[in-house]
């Protein structure tokens, strides 16, 4: 009998939750394959299967766990029932021939009986439209035709419903939660305020995204030209790249700039490593590979430790002004928020431009309102002229040698 115990998965981590079984009690597993899903207040994780042979679980669903508690055992020298599948290279979904549609369309955390999907996408029903009263949320047949008989109500709701639903809260969802509270509380929070100009950056996506696609692999979005700037600025003002440590400061020459990505378990801030030393192409590929991962619940502890400074993005909800709260201990915080058209003054004459409202947040305590508000100043400035990015200041007047 090989026992499957909790493992340690980062210094300051005692406990985790125990999510999920992927797998039945006393059903027979193979080699490395994935039994349950485990939670730390950092990141999500899966256990695997250390040998081949029949579970027997032994911690419940919801159930918190220490390092090193016994989560199952396995009986390897129990034999492969007849019939029983060899392990795929890659997970098949078992679907009947009218099914493939609705599997495509479904989102990857929704779930679905095959029958279920192959109505939603005989009579054209979203998953939004229908609310699963499966274990876990998994769709039903039965669930569709609620959907149907009741069009336009929300998830297939009953009219004038009174039910309520309570969660246990997650270890990701409580670190979040006091976390945020401690910003609140231990710093000198403030926000200042500017407003960016996209028309320079959009028309050069415009021009060179295929260019830039065919060379480099990866799309050109708006990320890369923000975390750029942002280095380039908290390189002139450290004191924003910096935080306070007892009663001291400590100043990087570095940029570990962490971008808040919404996960579907929570916010979370994986951080881009010397972002100050990447390139434009290096920059899109490290905030694709670490969104992919934290939509995945992929992301380990490592990959969110740290971070100097951070960015996020309120505009991909919608978001035309916020103020965003410090990722402690960091000392700032910048917010991006909706491209919107606006009437602008320029030079006499009113001119629609794609407007960005920027706001950073920042510790009082280390940063007065001159780094804060020439912080921002710069940051909008070489967004503004990107081709400031490469040479600090326009390139004529470096060229020139003249202020």
């Amino acid at each position: 009998m090989t026992d499957i115990k909790v493992p340690a998965v980062g210094e300051s981590i005692s406990e985790v939750t125990l999510v999920k079984w992927l797998k039945k009690d006393g059903e027979y597993v193979h080699r490395d394959e994935l039994i349950c899903e485990l939670e730390s207040e950092k990141a999500t994780f899966e256990l695997n299967a250390e040998q081949a042979g029949i579970l027997h679980i032994k911690a419940e669903e919801g159930a918190t766990l220490a390092i090193g508690d016994l989560a199952c055992t396995i009986d390897e020298t129990a034999e492969a029932p007849a019939g029983t599948p060899a392990p795929a290279a890659a997970p098949v979904a078992e679907k009947p021939a009218a099914a493939p549609a609705a599997a495509a369309a479904l989102p990857a955390d929704v779930k679905a009986t095959p029958v279920a999907q192959a109505m939603m996408a005989d009579k054209q029903v979203k998953a939004t439209d229908v609310k699963g009263t499966g274990t876990q949320g998994r769709i039903m047949k039965q669930d569709v035709l609620e959907a149907l008989a009741n069009p336009g109500r929300r998830g297939g709701a009953a009219a004038f419903s009174r039910e309520e639903k309570r969660d246990k809260m997650s270890n990701l969802r409580k670190t979040v939660s006091r976390r945020l509270v401690e910003a609140k509380n231990s710093t000198a929070m403030l926000t200042t305020f500017n407003e960016v100009d996209m028309t320079r950056i959009m028309s050069i996506r415009k021009q060179y995204k295929d260019t830039f696609k065919e060379v480099h692999g990866v799309n050109l979005g708006f990320m890369s030209f923000f975390t750029k700037a942002c280095c380039t600025a908290l390189m002139e003002w450290p004191a924003v790249n910096a935080y306070i440590d007892g009663e001291s400061l400590v100043y990087h020459d570095y940029c570990d700039v962490s971008i808040a990505v919404s996960a579907p378990k929570g916010l979370v801030v994986p951080v881009i490593r010397n972002a100050e030393s990447l390139s434009m192409a290096d920059l899109e590929r490290k905030v694709v590979e670490l969104a992919k991962k934290a939509r995945e619940n992929k992301l380990s502890p490592d990959e969110m430790a740290g971070g100097t400074f951070t960015i996020t993005n309120g505009g991909v909800f919608g978001s035309l002004m916020s103020t965003p709260i410090i990722n402690i201990p960091q000392s700032a915080i910048l917010g991006m928020h909706k491209i919107q058209d606006r009437p602008m003054a320029i030079d006499g004459k009113v001119e629609i431009r794609p407007m960005m409202y920027l706001a950073l947040s920042y510790d009082h305590r280390i940063i007065d309102g001159r780094e804060s508000v020439g912080f921002l100043v710069r940051v909008k400035e070489l967004l503004e002229n990107p081709e400031y990015m490469l040479f600090g200041h326009d390139p004529m007047k470096t060229l020139l040698e003249v202020k």
